[in-house]
Order: structure tokens, then sequence, then C-alpha cells
């Protein structure tokens, strides 16, 4: 997108921020009509204790190099958690490098061991929510978690997707911010170009979270699906760094309905290939 293409990315993140804090959050009066979404530029620069003209300086570009102090302050008028703070500091540090090379995502012989002996869904993924490789829950779980598919534009564009998620405003916005954290400053990645600018062209969805500049990390978690078959799914979500890849599990409270509904699906796929399920052909061009 071209605010990250622009070289600016420290004053577009301000900017998109400033634009999501409401004067009232900021514990200003909302003065009547306002012309701009969230807070003035001025009022920015009041509330962290500097001058309008040096805000407006940080984000027009024109200075890259605002101290701890500053982005600090800024950090606080803007409400940033942890993530989105070191975010912040973050842009503020980065140095324009050489472009780099694409690198092929591995996943390890032993990780491919470990799928084939995990009886919940389990599935690794790149950088870029790339599937790499998956085991037969995986599939039977989500035919979308098939090596191939890319897990954030299955969720954009692929209505069946869309309905799997009981909730998928969330999950596209968490998914987006998350792709955003991984980016970091890494933007002259090939594969995140190729993801960015696909999902810009297609979806309408994706250009408005995009814009947002929101942060997430997506670890841990717990989520409800909606399985054709076995109906609603509350699953324990896990993400597990092994070397460059993710390994990501799911899987349910022991004794529970949806424990029951797993084995349920475990036995109508029980004739799963194991070759097709462990995605051992592909190393993907991340």
């Amino acid at each position: 997108m071209k605010d990250d293409a622009s070289g600016n990315r420290l004053g577009s993140y301000l900017r998109a921020r400033r634009e999501l804090v409401s004067p009232a959050q900021a514990g200003l009066p909302s003065g009547g009509r306002r012309r701009v979404p969230g807070l003035r530029r001025e009022e920015v620069a009041l509330l962290a204790g500097i001058s309008p003209d040096y805000y407006l300086r940080l984000e027009r570009g024109r200075d890259k190099n605002p101290s701890s102090q500053v982005l600090a302050s800024l950090a606080r008028v803007l409400g940033l958690d942890d993530v989105e703070r070191t975010y912040l500091l973050g842009l503020a540090a980065a140095r324009p490098r050489a472009p780099r090379r694409m690198r092929p995502e591995h996943v390890p012989a032993r990780v491919h061991e470990l799928l084939a002996h995990l009886q919940i869904p389990a599935f690794v993924e790149g950088r870029a929510f790339d599937v790499l490789a998956s085991n037969p829950m995986a599939l039977a779980l989500s035919p979308r978690l098939r090596p191939g598919e890319n897990r954030l534009r299955s969720l954009l564009l692929d209505p069946e997707e869309q309905a799997f998620h009981q909730d998928w405003e969330r999950a596209t916005a968490d998914f987006v911010a998350a792709l955003r954290t991984t980016v970091g400053d890494d933007t002259d990645d090939p594969r995140f170009v190729e993801l960015v600018g696909e999902l810009a062209l297609s979806s309408g969805r994706f250009r408005t979270l995009w814009a947002r500049h929101d942060v997430r990390a997506l670890d841990g978690g717990t989520i409800t699906v909606h399985h054709p078959v076995v109906g609603d799914l509350r699953l324990h979500r896990d993400k597990l760094p092994v070397d460059d890849v993710i390994l990501v599990v799911y899987y349910p409270d022991k004794d529970s309905d949806s424990d029951e509904k797993l084995r349920l699906l475990a036995a109508l796929h029980g004739t799963a290939s194991d070759d097709a399920a462990q995605g051992r052909p592909a190393d993907h061009q991340g």
C-alpha cells in the first residue's frame, strides 16, 4: 500500500492512530463540528507537550528521529498498548536497507512427523499466514487449511471461510493487525508485497483495516467456529515457533461438547490420505 511504500511509515502511523482517538477519549471537549475524525494535530501536540510545528514535521516525514521521550508521550496520548508502543518505537528506529531476496520457508522433517502423530487439528504457517503443512484433522476442520492456501486470503475472500468464523469481523481485524505486526520494517519482503497488493485490490475490508494501522499479536486464544457437518466448535488455539515457521494447534476442553464433536469429525474423516494431509511436497517461497 502507498503509505508504506512512500517511506513515511512513522507519519502514516501517527496520522492513522490520531484519527481513531476521539476528543472525549483524550479528555478534551468535542468543540462542536469537526472537519477531521479523531484528534487534530495541534491537540495531539498539546497533549504530548511538543510544539504543533514539530508534530507536523513528524507526520509529514520531515523529522524521522524523534526522541524516546517524545515517542512515549505520543504513545500515551494515542492510547497505545504495549504491542503498539513497541511498533511505534520500531518505526522510528527503522533505517533504509538493501532489498532482500525471497527466502524459502522450510518445514523441518521432524515437524511433518509430529503432525502425523497429532490427533487434533494442527498445521504449519509461514510469516504471511501461508499454510505450509497440515495434518488430516486440520483438513477435516477446514479444507482451507490445505498446504498452498493463505489463511488471510481465505478469510477475506472465501465465503465458506467467512461462514466458518462465528465472529468474522473480529477475526479479519485480528489477522490484518497481526500481519502488519509481522511485516514490521520488512516492507520490501516480496511475499508481503505480493499479498498486501493482492488483497488491497480484491478486498474492501482489507483496505479499510490496513488503513487503520492496527498492530496486534495473534498468538493463543479461544475461538468458536461453525463446521458445516458437526456444528459449532469452541477451540483453544496455540501458536508455537519452530525454527522460522509456526506450528498452530487447535484443541477443545477435555470431555466437552466440542471434544465429542471433534472425535466425531475424526471418525468421519478416518480415511484421509496421510501424504495429502501432511503437505510434504511444498517448501513455500516466502
